[in-house]
């Protein structure tokens, strides 16, 4: 499979450092946004390290078959979403040992959201409220579900979806790579078809752009383009946080 991706992160118009990090690695088919949290310089730690270890865990288990065997996740029943949760759950035991070890960064963690695209579908591994959103045939999709406080509340039925745009708590997530040693993840499988779009982006971008408004973008525009936009909008709309977004393309099945 080729793919083609664009990434892009922006400190908002109300934050005075970047949080977000993220990974685009064509090579690997690999791509990851991830919105840490913390305090201080905790969050910005998080997230990088979990762009770095999911990418060095993935490509060490691309390329040794030795260490793809003791991981235990090569096995004939595994596919690529077992290796995404192989590779977070790494990065959040590594995050995790790092916080005990500076008191500095105590508490730290982030979300990620992760896909890796091969031989036909797409394997999409999520923790906390960074989101994937999946366009086919000019139609968009959200295939991630927020772990978040408010998406609770919308499942109880305590309150809408709009009331959930404007909550209070609405940043408060109920799961992070990182804050504790062991995490649940979540992995969806999703067959793919030239052309095909993925957009991955953090809370800044969900909680400002209206879903309307991202279809309509993703759809229009050039994968650069798009990223802009989205970006742009986002800021235009208050800007209240850090925002990250990339774009990844189907360009050929093969």
């Amino acid at each position: 499979m080729k793919i083609f991706s664009h990434g892009l992160t922006d400190v908002g118009k109300k934050r005075t450092r970047n949080e977000d990090s993220f990974l685009t690695n064509d090579d690997l088919r690999l791509y990851l946004v991830a919105d840490g949290m913390g305090g201080h310089s905790g969050g910005e730690m998080a997230s990088q390290m979990a762009v770095a270890i999911v990418e060095e865990v993935i490509k060490g288990m691309s390329s040794d078959a030795e260490a793809t065997v003791i991981s235990g996740v090569n096995t004939d029943e595994s596919d690529h979403g077992d290796r995404l949760k192989y590779a977070i759950q790494v990065a959040s035991s590594r995050i995790h040992d790092r916080a005990l070890f500076d008191q500095n960064l105590k508490g730290m963690g982030t979300t990620a959201v992760a896909a890796i695209f091969d031989d036909g579908y797409v394997y999409i591994a999520h923790v906390g409220d960074s989101r994937a959103y999946f366009f086919h045939a000019n139609k968009m999709e959200q295939v991630t579900v927020d772990h978040s406080l408010v998406t609770e509340q919308i499942k109880a039925g305590l309150i809408s979806e709009k009331d959930a745009k404007k909550h209070r708590l609405k940043n408060i997530i109920t799961r992070s790579v990182g804050y504790q040693e062991e995490v649940e993840i979540d992995v969806k499988k999703i067959p793919v078809h030239m052309g095909d779009r993925l957009l991955l982006c953090s809370d800044g971008l969900s909680n400002l752009v209206e879903d309307e408004q991202i279809q309509a973008i993703v759809n229009q525009y050039s994968l650069k383009e798009a990223c802009e936009r989205l970006i742009s909008h986002a800021n235009e709309n208050g800007g209240d946080d850090n925002v990250s977004v990339i774009l990844a393309e189907v360009n050929d099945l093969r």
